[in-house]
């Protein structure tokens, strides 16, 4: 559910906040991911680098101009405006159903964040953010989180092609903060549209649209 807050709150000067982010949307954060290796490496045909321990926490910790405590991505010049990846679950379902209903693991997607109930896609270019109950952490969208070689032999046959433009985006965290599991609150300055695909499955296990 998205709505426009009619009064701002006076003197509000905390990342996030009502006069700034007008624009209030209720999502869910359905996946964390924290990988402090980078596991797509080489040549796909050779397969996934193991794990390095558990990558689907139920919390993450943020900082702001670096990313997210633990990941591969924290602290990473190579990477600037580009330390946390969000992506949409109903884009994935959307590939899902395109792909015939194959099922996929939002995990092997090797995004951040996956996020439902909003459009991802439209945070390019965007300030906003996200409360998941411990307070607003800002984020600033930039780039497009184009999808790699990787997606056909990680994700699913043809999953290269079908994430374009819905790959998720790139962004930074402009504050610090912490984001759980389960309900949330997105902000935004102008309203994003909000998608209503089926979900028939969410959070670690693989979707498929049936």
């Amino acid at each position: 559910m998205t709505s426009v807050d009619d009064v701002a709150e006076p003197g509000a000067a905390e990342p996030g906040a009502a006069d700034e982010l007008p624009v209030r949307t209720e999502v869910e954060l359905v996946l964390l991911l924290v990988s402090p290796r980078h596991r797509y490496e080489g040549r796909p045909a050779d397969g996934a680098l193991p794990p390095a321990g558990d990558e689907l926490p139920d919390r993450i910790e943020l900082r702001a101009g670096l990313g997210i405590v633990g990941d591969r991505y924290f602290a990473a010049r190579a990477h600037v405006h580009a330390s946390v990846t969000l992506i949409g679950l109903e884009g994935l379902e959307a590939v899902s159903t395109e792909l015939g209903g194959v099922a996929i693991d939002p995990a092997a997607t090797r995004r951040n964040i996956v996020l439902r109930a909003a459009d991802v896609e439209a945070l390019r270019g965007e300030p906003f953010s996200l409360d998941s109950g411990d307070g607003p952490v800002r984020f600033r969208g930039y780039r497009p989180a184009n999808p790699c070689a990787w997606m056909d032999h990680e994700v699913a046959p043809g999953a290269f092609r079908a994430m374009r433009g819905r790959g998720g985006v790139r962004c930074d965290p402009e504050s610090d903060g912490v984001l759980t599991l389960g309900p949330a609150v997105l902000r935004t300055a102008r309203p994003v549209p909000i998608t209503a695909l089926p979900i028939t499955a969410a959070g670690r296990g693989p979707i498929a649209t049936t």
